[in-house]
């Protein structure tokens, strides 16, 4: 694990300004990505901080931001953010439809201060359709798009894969990538959008290889019973001898014989092994995997295929992964303030150079109202002390 200093380094997103407004789960994490890669992010929370609070010297979502703190319930609090806007590239804002306009800080009050903004708005639901109003979580949003429904095995309960399907992925990607498109739009016209990010959208958008394989008739729209969703032997886990897991993924016929290979050396293969697309017989073949899984340590199997094409993996926890050998030589994870953390990505090389770049430092972790004196004298507020005195910033 790679131990980073907390200076800055440029990204290709220096000289991009962003205000983002508090919020939990993805909005934060879609302002730390564009942080990563080199944008200015203003965190703007809310006074007594976001409803779900982290530690604040342990929440890496803030790693790279200056964050202020603005009472938005204050009669000058949105003059505040309406300020901001004007000098800034993005906005990320994370309410319900609706809740921006009543606070004064809507794409039509910030255009009117700078037409060229970009708005990312980031909701689970979208600004319209029946459910737009109301409360919703990750769990919710993927168990509609049926996302939900496809994880877990055969005769089971949905699993649910922790939020990092739903806010993340469905949410905090889509936003990312629809303010980057949108920024260069402006760039070219010199008028900003909105960007309606809704959770439910992009999840629906990361399923479309199994809807391209349901219309085909090769998926099933059964838990556990496709190649994928541990359907099928040679995609699955497997509990070693010391109860702990080996990953297994040989889809292509090539590094499936590699696999079965060393599976089941040095004696060789069993006579009865079932083929590998022999599916009336893919409960003896996961049968005999599991029993000779169990025979050695997890450890051990993952020395075995250790450096090979079997596509077999150690199932590692959060803690042990950081010292795995090959993300420990990449460096995907870091100790920065001394949190362990992942690194920033994608990578990039040097403007012009070929070849593989290395990771992008990130700034370091940033308290509520660290930098409200900082950001505000920077912006040209002239009344900054007046706004502290007066209780709208903090």
């Amino acid at each position: 694990m790679t131990d980073v200093v907390t200076e800055r380094a440029g990204g290709p997103l220096t000289g991009v300004r962003v205000v983002e407004l508090a919020g939990i789960g993805p909005g934060p994490l879609c302002g730390m990505l564009l942080a990563d890669l080199g944008a200015e992010v203003i965190r703007v929370d809310r006074p007594g901080g976001p409803p779900l609070p982290v530690p604040m010297d342990k929440d890496v979502t803030s790693r790279g931001k200056r964050r202020i703190v603005v009472d938005l319930k204050h009669p000058r609090g949105a003059e505040v953010v309406l300020r901001l806007a004007a000098a800034c590239d993005a906005l990320i804002e994370p309410y319900r439809p609706g809740v921006a306009e009543r606070l004064g800080i809507g794409p039509a009050e910030c255009w009117a201060r700078n037409p060229r903004l970009v708005y990312g708005r980031m909701t689970g639901w979208g600004q319209d359709g029946p459910l737009a109003p109301w409360a919703g979580h990750d769990i919710g949003y993927i168990a509609i798009t049926g996302a939900l429904h496809a994880i877990g095995r055969a005769g089971g309960p949905p699993q649910v894969p922790v939020n990092y399907l739903g806010d993340f992925g469905g949410g905090s990607m889509f936003l990312a990538v629809g303010l980057l498109a949108a920024l260069l739009d402006a760039r070219e016209t010199g008028r900003g959008r909105v960007v309606d990010a809704a959770i439910v959208d992009g999840t629906a958008v990361l399923q479309a290889m199994t809807y391209a394989l349901l219309a085909d008739g090769s998926w099933t729209d059964e838990r556990g019973v496709n190649r994928l969703d541990t359907g099928a032997p040679y995609y699955d886990v497997y509990e070693t001898g010391d109860g702990r897991h080996m990953a297994v993924g040989a889809l292509e016929p090539q590094f499936y014989a590699r696999f079965v290979a060393l599976l089941f050396a040095p004696e060789g293969a069993p006579a009865d092994l079932p083929g590998q697309h022999d599916q009336a017989r893919w409960p003896q073949l996961r049968r005999q995997f599991a029993a000779r899984f169990a025979q050695r340590t997890m450890a051990q199997w993952a020395k075995v295929f250790e450096g090979t094409d079997a596509c077999a993996s150690p199932v590692l926890s959060m803690t042990e992964a950081p010292a795995h050998p090959h993300l420990a030589a990449r460096g995907t994870y870091i100790e920065a303030g001394g949190v362990v953390q992942p690194a920033p990505a994608p990578r990039f090389s040097p403007a012009g150079a070929p070849g593989p770049g290395g990771a992008l430092t990130p700034g370091p972790i940033a308290r509520p109202g660290a930098h409200t004196r900082q950001v505000l004298t920077a912006l040209g507020f002239a009344d900054a002390r007046e706004l502290l005195a007066e209780g709208a910033v903090s």
